[in-house]
């Protein structure tokens, strides 16, 4: 698969809330990162299966139903897709949302070695009816 086919494909496996099929997608060894947290401080995680564990925890709390106004940027560097998107969802006490992301992923071989992902925490810490502080805390243990 190209970078951009292998993102396409995890933006599909995301609406589908295939959450194993997500995680196949990135390397054993993937680095995570995200830079805005409401901390200031940039979350860091490696590996895959801890992704798998944390999309499938979050899979508990909501659904996700859609994604659209999706742009993939091709990059001078062969492996490197920039890809923007909102993507909507449902809470379990059926509270909707529709949250903004900015990702730069680095694409190896058919599975994303990293990402730097950007979203606005304030936004995201509402959706999920936490404060902000509660979110920092869940981005900071998520990445240990």
């Amino acid at each position: 698969m190209t970078p951009r086919e292998t993102v396409e494909r995890m933006l599909q496996a995301s609406v589908d809330n295939a959450w194993d099929e997500f995680a196949d997608l990135y390397a054993e060894d993937v680095v995570i990162e995200i830079p805005f947290t409401p901390n200031g401080q940039t979350a860091r995680a490696v590996g895959r299966e801890g992704l798998r564990e944390r999309v499938k925890s979050f899979g508990t709390m909501r659904e996700l139903t859609k994604v659209d106004n999706v742009v993939l940027h091709e990059t001078v560097d062969p492996e490197v897709v920039i890809v923007e998107y909102d993507l909507h969802g449902q809470f379990r006490d059926q509270k909707p949302f529709v949250l903004s992301y900015v990702m730069v992923v680095r694409v190896r071989d058919g599975l994303i070695v990293s990402s730097r992902d950007y979203g606005n925490p304030v936004m995201t810490s509402r959706a999920m009816g936490m404060d902000v502080d509660q979110f920092a805390a869940l981005l900071e243990q998520a990445a240990r």
